[in-house]
């Protein structure tokens, strides 16, 4: 069944005074392992601060990956993992299938999603043209959080939002986010780095938009955000506003 939070947007735009947003669209994200619960919630907000109205397809199955979805998210979690939970419905394999179908569709893969793009397996191409290294920063103990430089253009807060998702049908709920964790500037995020891989080789096909010091770890390329940290982990929403702004760029 596919789970949707649009009527819940509405319903708090409506309580505020708002006018209904004008668009709406479909984002799609990967129920498969990893943030996946903290990205819908992170999504609904970003969705929020920029007024627009959408819907959040949870993507179990290849059948649910269709022409009706405008945007996808591949979360973080352990990519390995990640292609074995897909196997019983071919999730994965949908996936690919529809980023090569709608090349002009933006997709937002975070951590084990960016080694996805990278090395989607089964003799397909990369979706990003660049090697990335595995669990490279280290076991889990060594995970950390640090500012990173960001140069991408993203869609500007116009309304504040709050907006949090209860436990599903299977007891999952988003962890809590700090309100530490987001202090944005205009060129600045909150990384958060959780056995993180790292780009290790780049090609001039992939736009730099996120380093750390000068280690690249965001890039762009086409219709496609690869990102080696977990922004879904804080308030700072840019890059899910970014997946938003692309979807109603190419709906209109």
């Amino acid at each position: 069944m596919l789970a949707s939070y649009s009527i819940n947007v509405r319903k708090r735009l409506t309580d505020r005074g708002r006018v209904r947003p004008p668009y709406m669209v479909r984002i799609g994200i990967a129920m498969l392992q990893g943030a996946r619960h903290e990205h819908c919630e992170a999504i609904q907000n970003a969705a929020m601060e920029m007024n627009v109205e959408i819907e959040v397809v949870e993507l179990r199955k290849r059948s649910q990956v269709d022409s009706s979805i405008h945007g996808l998210i591949l979360p973080g979690g352990e990519s390995t993992t990640m292609r074995i939970a897909s196997q019983s419905e071919s999730l994965l394999d949908g996936i690919f299938d529809w980023i090569t179908d709608y090349p002009d569709r933006p997709v937002l893969g975070t951590c084990a999603g960016a080694i996805l793009l990278a090395n989607p397996g089964n003799n397909r191409t990369s979706f990003i043209d660049l090697e990335v290294s595995r669990n490279a920063w280290g076991r889990q103990r060594f995970s950390f959080e640090a500012q990173v430089n960001v140069a991408l253009e993203t869609p500007r807060i116009t309304h504040n939002a709050h907006f949090e998702i209860g436990r599903d049908k299977y007891n999952h709920k988003p962890l809590p986010m700090s309100n530490q964790a987001a202090k944005p500037t205009e060129k600045s995020f909150p990384g958060i780095f959780i056995r993180a891989p790292r780009f290790i080789e780049e090609s001039i096909s992939c736009q730099k938009v996120a380093t750390l010091n000068d280690e690249t770890v965001g890039v762009i390329q086409g219709s496609i955000l690869a990102l080696t940290f977990h922004p879904e982990l804080t308030n700072d929403r840019r890059f899910h506003r970014w997946l938003i702004g692309q979807a109603i760029n190419k709906t209109q």
